[in-house]
This record gives C-alpha cells, structure tokens and sequence, in this order.
C-alpha cells in the first residue's frame, strides 16, 4: 500500500506466526558476517571505490532499463531485502525501506544479520512497515533508487512515479542468488570489482568451513517447521539453502514434488501438509531454517515425528532466526552454525 500520491515530477503462505510470515512474504535470497562486519575485500565506505567503466551506462533490469549518468554516490533501496547486498558490495546505501519490528530484526525494522553494518554506515531508515512514502523517497534526494519487483516490500506499482525521482532499477530477488543479485547491483553502482570480490570472499570462507567439518554420513532434509497446524516447508536442491549446505558437503534430500501443496511453484521450498511431511523426514539429519532451539525441541517432542531417522537419533540442529532469507551476511551466518555443530 502506498501511503502518499505524487503526480509525474522531477525533485530534485502459509506458515502462521509473526515474523516467519514476514520472512516467507519477503522471500529468500540468498547478520554481520561471523567473525568480521565488512565483506571480504571490501572497502571501508562505498564512495571510496572507483568508478569502472565508462558512465552513463545503461542498465536492463526487469522493468526495462535505465539510463544512469554517473557513478551513484546516495543510493536509496525500497527493497529491505536488496539492502543487505548494497552492503555487502560496500555501496554507497544512504537509506532502505523497513519492515515490522520483529524477532529477525533490529528495533527499526532492519534485518538482523546486517543491521549493525547499516548502522556503521549511518544508513537510514527511508519509511517504515513496508509502507512506500514517496515524500520520503523525495526528501532523500537519491542518485539511484533499488526497488524490488518481489515479496511484500515490492513496489513495482510505483516505478514511473519512482524513476521520476530517479533513475530506478528492479530486481527480482526471488528467482536469483544473492551473488546474482550482487552481480546486477554491481553493474549499476560501478562496483563490479567489488561484488566479485565480496562473492569470492564468500567463496574462501565457505571452503575454510567445509575443511574445518565433519559431515555425517547420509543426507539432509532443510525445513521451516512451525509447528503440526501449519505446513512445513522442505528446501528444494537449487535453492539458496540447498547451495549453502551443499558447499559445505552436505547431500541435500527434498520433498517428493507431487506432494508440495504450494499455489505457485516456488524454486527455493516445497510446502507439505503435516501429514507428507511426516512421511517426507527421511533424511538422516534435519536442518531448522528460520529456527532455533525451542524450535528443535518442538520438533523433537513431536509424536508424530517419532519415527522420522533424525529425529530418532536427535540429529535436529537449528540454523537461527535469520536464517531463512539468504544474503551475504545470513549465508555465513549459517555456515557459522554448521562449523558449531560440525567443526572437528
């Protein structure tokens, strides 16, 4: 819902339960980093990095493309989720739209993973609730705005009246990796060198990890579990989860396909009634996405997953509260609790 109109002008799905229907309505992508708050090769400040290519340069995104003049020196997102990777390529990020207050983010709104980077930065919060404030968007006075064509705090509705402000990109976060993401987003600001060099960064420290753990031997099943009155979600190989866990050596197990119950096929999960997802545990251990430990206590006190291998051998381990939406910072953060579990 947009709170303010502006005329054309240039100025200068189911699982219930509060802030994990916030996390599945703004969908995974995919928390300072473990052991250090900037991505790996990153400057200290986003205007610091030099320009690459030659401007203006012309730039395809979903809607279209957009024309940008120069490298953008105060860049504005719509989109809190694509805020988290304006960070971690170390943009220049002045302001992000905010979410409801919740167990996943910080008293503004800001996702936890990467909230105390943003406030690091003296990033501000443009509007709150995911409530688009074109008067707000104006007072920023952007050089490029980030929007999102995706998720609960998508306003695709509002790109003329946005690019009337200024130029303005759209992402689609949903059918793309964070190091996808990272890659447009890298071609927008100039930053290119620096998105590579932060998916790299990734790349060593996931491999660090992998040496550092012992895997067990058979596979995993990853699931959002809230409960027996709410449907379980089952990550599906190809999926932001599925990749973490798959290059840290892990052999991901989905749910049988004509079991998903799911409206719209979704790339990442698999939605399954209680029942077939009874029948769908089969792994010999189970990852909790978007869980902790009273999650995996609920889980494991569960009669009617009794039977289920991993619970039966109590091998449940959560992998936090921020762990469902997967960017840079949330990724580590999730290889972070594997090594906890698993480090040798």
């Amino acid at each position: 819902m947009i709170r303010s109109t502006l005329s054309h002008r240039s100025p200068a799905r189911r699982l219930a339960g509060g802030a994990l229907v916030a996390a599945l309505a703004l969908t995974a992508v995919g928390c300072s980093a473990p052991s250090e708050a900037e991505p790996a090769g990153s400057a200290s400040t986003g205007s610091d990095t030099g320009s690459e290519g030659a401007w203006p340069r012309t730039i395809q995104h979903e809607l279209g493309e957009t024309v940008i003049d120069a490298q953008p020196e105060d860049i504005v997102a719509t989109s809190v989720t694509l805020a988290g990777t304006l960070l971690a390529i170390d943009a220049p990020l002045t302001a992000t739209a905010a979410t409801t207050p919740s167990s996943i983010t910080d008293d503004k709104g800001l996702f936890a993973q990467w909230a105390d980077v943003a406030d690091e930065r003296g990033v501000e919060v443009l509007y709150d609730a995911l409530e688009l404030d074109l008067e707000s968007v104006i007072a920023a006075d952007p050089d490029l705005i980030v929007i999102s064509t995706t998720g609960a705090d998508a306003t695709a509705d509002a790109y003329d009246q946005l690019s009337e402000i200024a130029p303005t990109i759209a992402i689609n976060y949903a059918d793309k990796s964070w190091q996808d993401v990272a890659a447009l987003l890298g071609e927008a600001t100039g930053l290119e060198d620096q998105a590579a060099a932060t998916v790299t960064g990734y790349d060593e420290q996931v491999a660090d990890a992998a040496a550092a753990i012992t895997v067990p031997d058979g596979d995993v099943n990853a699931v959002v579990y809230n409960g027996t009155e709410n449907d379980t979600a089952f990550a599906k190989v190809g999926g932001a989860h599925a990749d973490v866990l798959e290059a840290l050596g892990f052999t991901v197990a989905e749910a049988p396909a004509d079991l998903d119950t799911s409206e719209t096929a979704r790339a990442d999960f698999a939605f399954l009634s209680i029942e077939n997802a009874v029948a769908a545990l089969t792994a010999d251990t189970v990852f909790l996405v978007s869980g902790d430990e009273e999650t995996a206590e609920s889980l494991l006190s569960e009669p009617l997953f009794a039977n289920a291998p991993a619970v039966a051998a109590e091998a449940v381990y959560p992998l936090g509260q921020t762990s469902f939406r997967v960017d840079y910072y949330s990724a580590l953060e999730i290889v972070d609790a594997v090594v906890a579990d698993f480090g040798e």
